[in-house]
């Protein structure tokens, strides 16, 4: 059981977010709301409701999911558009900066492995044939 959440396009550089989501990698749901409300860091609060929005994801769309149990199997940051913007320079030059953009993932689950793309089959042998006998 997963369940994911995404942040897309946040106005701030990849770089900035990936100190804080790689404190939460592989936490428990729980202990990684704690470390992001402690985190000194602007981007902590978007990360944190990233994280929420996993969390209610998963008991959304599954009706059994213990909250306590939740891990972050996954979480990582993407590196969105940029956008190029002119700054004045000396002697009527303008210098060229980049202001970048993030996209934040994070995956919660409850860590026991499950078979990607099979609901309901488990146990059940697959031929590619399709001769299942």
């Amino acid at each position: 059981m997963q369940a994911k959440a995404e942040a897309r396009y946040l106005r701030t550089s990849p770089q900035k977010a990936r100190l804080v989501v790689d404190l939460i990698r592989g936490q428990k749901a729980g202990e990684a709301l704690v470390i992001l409300r402690s985190t000194n860091k602007r981007v902590s609060e978007s990360v944190e409701k990233v994280l929420r929005s996993a969390i209610a994801n998963a008991e959304n769309l599954h009706n059994d999911v213990d909250v306590d149990q939740l891990k972050v199997t996954e979480a990582y940051v993407n590196e969105g558009p940029r956008m190029k913007r002119l700054r004045a320079a000396p002697m009527g030059r303008a210098y060229r900066y980049q202001r970048r953009m993030a996209h934040i993932v994070v995956k919660v689950g409850d860590g026991k492995a499950t078979p990607e793309g099979i609901k309901g089959d488990e146990g059940k042998s697959k031929s590619r044939l399709g001769g299942g006998k």
